[in-house]
């Protein structure tokens, strides 16, 4: 027998998720998985600081009813239409569990994020990919059809392009009868959220996590927000899985960064802003085109230059971008928005290579 013949038939088939690599190597430019690269909120550190006592040995609250209540205030809905989890990626996964099983197969764009393909896997879900447009944008047309759910993110992962909100609201309308889920990790970067229609529309969920415009992917914390009957659902696959996902650390960070609004504030402006530099810059100075981005990433391709060979260059010079071979974007190279230093490096290294 071999070690693999004790795994379950399933299990031998997955594809599992790569993640972004987390060198460990010191004084890198690390531009490839889209961290923010200013600091958490004060006010959070210091409420994290504080949880760390002697209630540890406790168990957390699972409701985490103060984390939910701070998200529901900052959003203007109610307390039970507000879900959360251990990171966003843990609530997609109950989000496929809850409401992806079905007869039809989900859909989602050909070029987007790669772990929805691996929740389908997991969870045995059909599933079918529409085609981005030649501008690498989603055709809200191409939707209307059967399915058993929809799925994308928000500005889109890996392209940054977001879709206006009235061309989510005519998917939503064209599709009534399956839950369509607008995954907005990178929404705070120059999107509006979904959230404003989620009284209107009874199928839709909106997604979102901490990781990034709040600085706090070292914690996990994602939520989703929907009417209380699509939380109901995520709560019963949650407790059928772990009652108690987030800890009495990450209920504290989370609410006090909510409530630190000036700080996100800040933060998020100081990353669009260096994102128009370093566009204009790769566009109009060194021969890239950049697409149109509204998160805290760039996708960029040289018009004479291999991406690859341009991501291997970078990293002889302890910068790290991310490149992917999949097809239609083989020649692209996704590019995390740092401070202005680290752009302003980038820019150099790309002028001895390009």
């Amino acid at each position: 027998m071999t070690s693999q013949s004790y795994w379950s038939p399933l299990v031998r088939e997955l594809v599992p998720y790569i993640p972004g690599e987390q060198p460990k190597v010191a004084n890198l430019i690390k531009l490839n998985t889209n961290e923010n690269p200013y600091p958490p909120s004060p006010l959070a550190l210091s409420a994290m600081q504080a949880a760390v006592n002697d209630d540890l040995r406790l168990y957390p609250d699972p409701d985490a009813t103060a984390l939910k209540q701070a998200i529901a205030n900052y959003y203007g809905v109610e307390h039970n239409q507000v879900f959360v989890g251990n990171g966003s990626d843990e609530v997609l996964a109950h989000a496929f569990m809850s409401f992806f099983k079905q007869n039809q197969p989900i859909l989602f764009p050909d070029i987007s994020y790669s772990f929805y393909k691996v929740y389908a896997g997991l969870y045995e879900v059909d599933y079918k990919t529409i085609a981005l447009n030649a501008q690498f944008q989603i055709n809200v047309e191409d939707y209307q059809q059967p399915n058993g759910g929809i799925i994308f993110p928000n500005p889109n992962a890996p392209t940054g392009c977001l879709l206006p909100l009235l061309e989510i609201e005519k998917l939503l309308q064209a599709n009534p009868n399956t839950v369509v889920i607008v995954d907005e990790a990178y929404i705070d970067f120059g999107g509006q959220s979904a959230i404003s229609l989620v009284k209107q529309y009874p199928q839709l969920l909106v997604t979102q996590t901490l990781s990034k415009s709040r600085s706090l992917a070292g914690l996990r914390v994602g939520l989703a927000i929907g009417q209380a009957h699509l939380i109901e659902a995520l709560e019963r696959v949650k407790n059928s899985f772990n009652s108690y996902p987030m800890d009495k650390v990450a209920i504290a960070g989370g609410v006090a960064a909510f409530e630190d609004k000036a700080y996100f504030q800040q933060t998020c402006q100081a990353i669009i802003d260096d994102r128009t530099w370093l566009t204009e810059y790769l566009e109009s100075l060194m021969g890239f085109e950049v697409l149109p981005s509204a998160a805290n990433f760039i996708f960029a391709r040289h018009l004479r230059h291999d991406a690859e060979k341009i991501a291997l260059a970078l990293r002889e010079q302890a910068i790290i971008v991310r490149h992917f071979k999949q097809p239609r974007i083989e020649q692209f190279l996704r590019i995390t928005i740092g401070k202005r230093q680290d752009n302003e490096a980038l820019v150099t290294a790309l002028q001895s290579i390009c």
